[in-house]
């Protein structure tokens, strides 16, 4: 009998519709299962089809594997047979033991279970060659819909596998979870934390057990309770390390799965144990408690079935976490692990909700999330080691408005996940080392600049900033204002974000760089001809030079005079304007619609020009001559626009060079750009609403692509 923890109360599985269908053909899983009970044709998935490039991406595969489906294998193939269990769970050829651990820790939680592995599927009545699967990925469930193709050799399941060969759940499951990541060889490699969440859509807390807690069994005990998911491992300190095997018979950079924690009474005393499975299947820790291990011999047979020790070498071993206690003077002085702690490093906990384990009360937290993305050369600024960079990162407020329940503080915990990166390892992509920092709000509603993190420190921050897919922290703050950085460790490197923030009262969030804020003056008009200064008379000279007789500025007039002043300015980086900017220029102030330019038209933009030129110098700081894009946001905000992120990163991808720079020509054109696209929304706008029904950051992003 499986050796299960009840989760308490009643638990009902979510229902299957909450989770996005992601086929590429639109339709959901039972749509396509019925187009191929209709034509009697087995599912074959040409999202993930059956050939190398769903096995590998970087090497041929050096055995020749064969597809075949579960009934090709065996004769009779079993979906689940005899429930899913841990034991159903054995790993093959890849090193993703992580996520086997993961899991096989999913095996002991049924609801969770059931919603990750669908019971409506199976091969008997209604089979058709597909099955389907949920994951949680970055804020949302996703419906996964594979064929049952799996890669053989020799008739035999090349990767996980179940101990009884005619169960397919968990190598089945293994493929959905590979379609996720792009390929099989995407899953080797791993943190079993990082499934676990996929699992569950959890958030993780991770302990050391050099510094776990007095309390860490029943810490553990209570987390195995409430349905959480965990994990141990032993940590490496080179590559020459990792799978090396220790005397005990514990595998060292291998992922572990606690499937138990009990006490166990010998010689009238009770000794603390913990359960833990080795996702081979086999390699067991031969110390203390051991399946063959002596203190068995003092444990009556009852007491064995219960806790289901068995000698067979299936990977799963009791482990003692006894505590030695030291007396002084008549009172407890330390605690410490005898076993446990010496042997294992790092245990990982997944909590369905991020509720405090060490405390008895289960509370109901209130969840945001945000989605965000690090763009070099506008929002991805590093750490505050970086000050000229760190500003521009994303920035979020959080309100917290409410005391915890008996406490003068509020309790928030952030989990900073960074998105896709296994999926982009066949493109070289790793994952970045991450973090966050949390500021005291100084009141105003934008987003703060380089000075005010030059003269203020952070309240609170990560632990750690550190390559894992996921940094996650609980923090408690007095009710206030606060802004949440989230930033890699080294600016300039890109990734997409998903940032969760959980607070045990509600809370406020908002993105400080989500809004478009255009303010833009009235050109002033110009004096009449009598009322002129001298060198107002000295310009209008000037113009009709220029100009000539018509009295009207052309493109090609345009482009000329602009190109012959601004290459001989010597403190900016001037290439040449083309035509079709200087037909943008006429488009932004013409207002007689004629497309040239009248003398007062010409005179309101060269007061722009000498505007947006100063501008340029004030944030030319190495007066190179050029503008870093990271000085550009504060630079157009000067100019009058204060825009998204989204909307920033458009433009310094349009603008930039590689080396992240603008030269004047490029900032006169984004200035431009944007002038006409704020008019050309504002005048359909106010001609009529219902006419567009974009919002001005829509419409200039879609405009600033034409």
């Amino acid at each position: 009998m499986p050796y299960l923890y009840s989760a308490p109360g009643p638990q009902e599985p979510p229902t299957p519709k909450d989770a996005r269908i992601t086929h590429s053909s639109g339709q959901s899983f039972e749509e396509l299962r019925r187009a191929c009970l209709q034509t009697g044709v087995l599912f074959e998935d040409a999202d993930f089809p059956a050939n190398s490039s769903s096995l590998f991406y970087s090497k041929r595969p050096q055995i020749p594997f064969v597809w075949k489906r579960p009934g090709e294998i065996v004769k009779n193939p079993e979906f689940i047979l005899g429930g899913a269990t841990r034991t159903d769970i054995c790993q093959g050829e890849l090193g993703d033991c992580w996520l086997l651990a993961a899991i096989a820790s999913l095996t002991l939680n049924e609801s969770a279970l059931a919603r990750v592995v669908p019971p409506d599927q199976s091969f008997g009545p209604g089979y058709a060659g597909i099955f389907h699967f949920q994951l949680w990925q970055h804020g949302e469930w996703l419906d996964v819909v594979i064929d049952d193709r799996l890669p053989t050799f020799r008739d035999r399941l090349v990767f996980l596998h179940s101990a009884d060969h005619s169960e397919f759940w968990s190598a089945l499951l293994e493929k959905a979870y590979a379609k996720l990541n792009g390929s099989y060889e995407a899953l080797k490699g791993g943190s079993a934390i990082e499934a676990m969440e996929d699992f569950t859509g959890g958030v993780a807390e991770t302990f050391t057990t050099k510094d776990a807690p007095r309390n860490f069994c029943e810490i553990l005990n209570k987390a195995l309770k409430r349905g959480s998911l965990v994990g141990c491992s032993i940590d490496i300190r080179n590559a020459a390390e990792s799978e090396a095997r220790t005397p005990f018979g514990l595998i060292k950079g291998h992922a572990y799965t606690v499937t138990g924690v009990d006490q166990v009474n010998v010689h009238g005393q009770k000794t603390e144990l913990i359960r833990v499975r080795n996702p081979w299947g086999q390699v067991e820790w031969n110390g203390s408690w051991s399946d063959s291990s002596p203190e068995w011999r003092s444990v009556g047979p009852a007491e064995q079935r219960r806790l289901c020790h068995t000698a067979l070498d299936n990977g799963e071993f009791w482990y003692s976490a006894r505590l030695r206690v030291h007396f002084h003077i008549n009172y407890l002085t330390g605690w410490r692990f005898r076993d446990f702690r010496a042997h294992f490093d790092k245990v990982e906990v997944c909590n369905l909700t991020p509720d405090a384990l060490g405390e008895e009360a289960v509370h109901r937290w209130e969840v945001t999330v945000h989605q965000g993305s690090w763009v070099r050369g506008s929002t991805a600024g590093g750490c505050r080691n970086f000050l000229d960079t760190f500003w521009t990162n994303p920035q979020i407020k959080l309100s917290l408005t409410e005391k915890d329940d008996g406490r003068e503080e509020c309790t928030f915990l952030v989990a900073l996940m960074q998105k896709d990166r296994r999926k982009l390892k066949r493109f070289g992509a790793s994952v970045l080392t991450i973090g966050y920092a949390i500021y005291q709000c100084p009141g105003q509603d934008e987003h703060l600049n380089k000075d005010f993190f030059r003269y203020h420190a952070s309240r609170a921050r990560s632990k750690v900033f550190i390559n894992l897919r996921e940094v996650s922290d609980r923090f408690s703050l007095p009710p206030g204002d606060y802004i949440l950085i989230p930033s890699t460790f080294e600016p300039h490197q890109e990734a997409d974000f998903c940032l969760r923030i959980f607070s045990e009262k509600k809370a406020i969030t908002r993105d400080m760089d989500g809004r478009v804020d255009i303010h833009l003056p009235e050109p002033p008009k110009p004096s009449p001809p009598s009322q002129e200064t001298e060198e107002e008379q000295q310009f209008r000279a000037l113009f009709k030079n220029i100009a000539g007789e018509d009295m009207e500025v052309t493109a090609e007039e345009l482009q000329y005079i602009l190109n012959a002043v601004l290459q001989k300015k010597k403190n900016i980086k001037f290439k040449k304007l083309s035509l079709i900017s200087c037909k943008n220029i006429i488009s932004l102030m013409d207002t007689s619609g004629n497309g040239k330019l009248e003398f007062r038209e010409f005179k309101a933009f060269w007061e722009k020009l000498k505007m947006w030129t100063n501008l340029f110098l004030q944030f030319d700081a190495d007066e190179s001559g050029t503008m870093s894009s990271y000085e550009l946001r504060t630079a157009l905000k000067a100019a009058g626009f204060q825009l998204s992120s989204p909307l920033l990163q458009q433009i310094v991808l349009r603008c930039a060079d590689q080396e992240l720079h603008l030269g004047f020509d490029d900032f006169l054109n984004c200035l431009v750009r944007l002038e006409n696209a704020s008019r050309v929304f504002q005048a359909l706008r106010t001609k009529n609403k219902e006419f567009i029904h974009l919002n001005i950051n829509e419409f200039i992003i879609l405009t600033m692509n034409i």
